[in-house]
């Protein structure tokens, strides 16, 4: 008996453990429960520009039980709703507050004079609130006036001065007999003996020049004149004429002597080879000075002009600065560097500086006007036009089309399309640029306003369908246009400024204007009796 009463109480004790844990469990599930339970949503910020996109997707949610649609008063806000929209797809606009039929979200309420984190935009530009802007990091600098430091510095490498070139040719068939120089790169001094040449058609007008000396009487002047032009018809110069009359014999051997002091840059000929008129023997090149080809971007070629003063550096001549002057701007750009030669003449006191030798060189600052400069990092580059984004009052920034110079140092010029004490957007432009786009600020990027006398044409029409801000119109012929009857579409006027709940079927009066690239818009807009377009 004690023990079946054993048995009992510890299955009773079982049991009360089995159902005091089944109650634990259940209370904490119930607590999750209440503790993930969607809590009701709280309004919004009275300032819509404070708005992130949940907190935009709330406030359709609030809309659609609300029953609120385009053209109606948020009591919250205050605002007038202007449309709703999906962020991710721009351009597309709807009257009513819904689920977004692109993405796995909700519209998102776009107001009339709203800022940028709200989805609205004004009429010239974009507005940011203060809070964003702190979030954005978002940093300005003044349009400031002044002038580039347009130091170029660039690097090259030293060619010979081909303008000290010289060539030793042949005047006339022979033989070579001796060379004094055995190897290209030699060098010799001015005077010295370069090669020696047999020449024997030479010997025959030496001998008659000769002869003719000898000869006395009347008209041997005349002779002797006339041998003397043949000697120089056949190649001999004034030396060897005058020291084949000083001697008074025959001078075979022509050496031909170094024109300028250098080193022998080409050898042609060997020592018992054949050389005929004209041809050339050795070339010899000047190293009094040499040119320093520098490699300049074609973007800061246009700040060189020839006789600019630079100084030149090389690492094989340590401790010396070579001074010299622009002679030229090699018009070749080099398609893989896209570079231009910058060729300057410097002196080379020694032979120091050689052919192949690496140089640095830094041109002068060139004198330049001032102009209004802007940092480098406010340029927006689209690749049709430059941009920079214009920082106005009350937390209002516009797109700007300019017109830049040179770039150096960070600082860019701008030509056209701004003024002194403005301030441009530094960081964060790209994110304003990309909602003025999103927008259509990019199609009215400095465009003016139309002109007050702009023709406007009226017509009748029938409402065919409503996409957003286009209406598509049924309209007879209109003959300031010479158009025949057509259905197309237009561009309604603001929302405060067309008739409440225009639907398709509804007749309609309309004044509209051309606009280039776009369909037309309409500046005046009137719900008639049906029947009445005309």
């Amino acid at each position: 008996m004690n023990r079946k009463t054993t048995i009992l109480g510890a299955a009773a004790l079982i049991v009360a453990a089995g159902i005091g844990a089944f109650a634990w469990r259940l209370g904490l599930q119930q607590g999750m429960g209440m503790a993930s339970a969607p809590q009701p949503a709280a309004a919004g910020p009275a300032d819509p520009s404070q708005w992130s996109i949940p907190q935009g997707e709330e406030a359709t949610r609030r809309h659609i039980r609300d029953g609120l649609k385009a053209g109606d008063v948020d009591p919250v806000t205050g605002l007038r709703i202007q449309n709703y929209h999906d962020p991710m797809v721009p351009g597309k606009n709807f009257d009513a507050p819904a689920k977004s039929p692109f993405m796995d979200m909700m519209l998102v309420p776009r107001y009339a004079g709203s800022a940028v984190a709200a989805g609205g935009d004004g009429a010239s530009g974009v507005t940011v609130s203060p809070r964003i802007q702190q979030n954005l990091g978002l940093r300005t600098a003044p349009v400031a006036e002044g002038s580039l430091a347009t130091e170029v510095g660039a690097v090259g490498s030293v060619a010979w001065n081909e303008r000290l070139q010289e060539v030793v040719t042949a005047r006339a068939m022979g033989f070579v007999e001796k060379l004094h120089v055995r190897a290209t790169l030699d060098r010799v001094v001015a005077g010295a003996p370069l090669v020696e040449v047999y020449i024997p058609d030479w010997v025959a007008a030496q001998e008659e020049y000769l002869a003719v000396s000898r000869m006395n009487g009347e008209g041997v002047d005349a002779l002797r004149d006339a041998a003397r032009m043949r000697m120089r018809q056949a190649g001999m110069d004034e030396a060897l004429i005058e020291r084949v009359a000083r001697e008074g014999r025959v001078q075979p051997r022509v050496t031909f002597n170094a024109p300028i002091g250098g080193v022998v840059s080409e050898l042609m000929v060997r020592e018992g080879a054949t050389v005929m008129p004209g041809m050339p023997l050795l070339r010899l090149q000047g190293t009094g000075t040499v040119w320093a080809e520098a490699q300049v971007p074609e973007s800061q070629a246009a700040l060189l002009r020839p006789g600019a003063r630079a100084s030149v550096s090389s690492p094989a001549a340590p401790g010396q600065l070579f001074e010299g002057r622009v002679q030229a701007l090699l018009p070749e750009v080099d398609a893989a560097t896209r570079t231009l030669k910058a060729r300057l003449e410097l002196a080379n006191p020694g032979a120091r500086l050689v052919p192949g030798m690496f140089v640095q060189v830094r041109f002068a600052k060139p004198d330049r006007a001032k102009t209004l400069l802007v940092p480098t990092d406010a340029v927006i580059h689209t690749g049709r036009r430059s941009v920079v984004m214009l920082a106005e009052d009350d937390g209002r920034f516009r797109p700007v089309e300019v017109k830049t110079g040179l770039e150096a140092g960070g600082q860019t010029e701008v030509v056209a399309g701004l003024q002194a004490g403005q301030r441009v957007v530094l960081s964060g432009q790209f994110l304003i640029d990309s909602e003025a786009s999103l927008r259509g600020l990019e199609a009215k990027l400095n465009q003016q306003p139309p002109a007050a006398d702009a023709a406007t044409h009226r017509t009748g029409a029938r409402v065919t369908a409503i996409d957003g801000d286009t209406v598509t119109l049924d309209h007879p012929p209109i003959a300031s246009l010479k158009w025949p009857q057509m259905v197309m579409d237009f561009r309604l006027p603001p929302r405060a400024q067309r008739p409440r709940n225009l639907a398709p079927g509804d007749q309609v009066q309309l004044e509209f204007r051309m606009q280039d690239g776009d369909v037309p818009q309409i500046t005046s807009l009137q719900r008639t009796a049906p029947g009445a377009a005309k």
